[in-house]
């Protein structure tokens, strides 16, 4: 392993001080369990590290103006553990029981994983699905982007080099309902060959309003439009299920990798997507 210089800010200005337009190997780490990886296996070899573990003020987990608002450093375990997120946002606790394993999440943070852009990741479908955006600071300015539009490719994200995320806001709206599924090849916590988020808004059993992610499929979260629309103020029953999963294998064009063939994915949407809508309809239906 190469050497590199090692910073420990103490604020969050001074962190971003460290970062720079002109070199794209600094890197920003607080968990770490991605870059540590990565450098082992010489995919990087970073200038600088800015240790991001003595900043306060980021970890917190809170409700503002109808938005769960998670800090950008806050641990996956604090989130999986946390009592207002199971509260407010049940799915986004239950995705956390199988999202790696407890040592992983014990250690990285939220901005890190969001950050990272493997395709492969649980959080980025499910809260591309939310409709949950990213506060996005330099140190001369700030934005908010949707998740989903973080993502522009294969380990590709829209973070210029100088930016880092400080917090997630993710919109609270009681009368839907959410899921996420995924299909793992070895343990139930490993990466996903396929992850589908679903959010629905149902009356009875028709869907009002849908939304449909998939992750580990191609090389972006992908929403299925053409599937939602088709849904809509449809009432739902197996013909209706067929018919959406059939437009869905039209929406995508997925990556073959080490998970799964591209023909074996196709066949794996095909499924979920029908599951994850029926089993929502199911706890709607349970809830009427």
């Amino acid at each position: 392993m190469h050497s590199f210089e090692w910073v420990e800010p103490k604020t969050m200005s001074e962190a971003l001080d460290s970062l720079s337009l002109e070199d794209p190997n600094v890197r920003m780490v607080s968990g770490g369990t991605a870059l540590m990886l990565m450098m082992k296996s010489g995919v990087f070899t970073p200038t600088k590290l800015v240790n991001l573990r003595s900043v306060q003020g980021f970890s917190e987990i809170s409700v503002k103006d109808q938005h769960l608002c998670i800090g950008s450093l806050t641990s996956l375990a604090e989130i999986e553990h946390s009592t207002l997120v199971a509260k407010e946002l049940p799915v986004l606790k239950d995705v956390m029981k199988k999202l790696s394993n407890v040592r992983v999440r014990n250690v990285a943070r939220l901005g890190g994983a969001l950050s990272h852009g493997d395709p492969h990741m649980d959080l980025p479908p499910l809260l591309s699905c939310l409709d949950a955006s990213v506060c996005i600071q330099s140190k001369d300015s700030s934005r908010v982007m949707q998740v989903q539009d973080l993502y522009l490719g294969y380990y590709e994200t829209a973070l210029e080099k100088n930016e880092l995320i400080t917090e997630v806001l993710i919109p609270l709206k009681p009368k839907r309902h959410s899921v996420y599924m995924k299909c793992t090849t070895r343990s139930a916590d490993d990466w996903p060959a396929l992850g589908v988020a679903v959010d629905l808004l149902s009356n009875k059993n028709t869907i009002e309003d849908v939304r449909i992610v998939l992750g580990a499929v191609c090389e972006v979260p992908t929403t299925l439009s053409l599937t939602q629309n088709f849904l809509k103020n449809k009432l739902i029953n197996d013909a209706v299920l067929d018919e959406a999963a059939k437009i869905a294998l039209t929406e995508i064009s997925p990556i073959s990798d080490e998970l799964g063939s591209s023909e074996y994915k196709l066949h794996l949407v095909s499924i979920y997507v029908k599951r994850a809508i029926q089993a929502l309809m199911n706890k709607g239906a349970k809830n009427e």
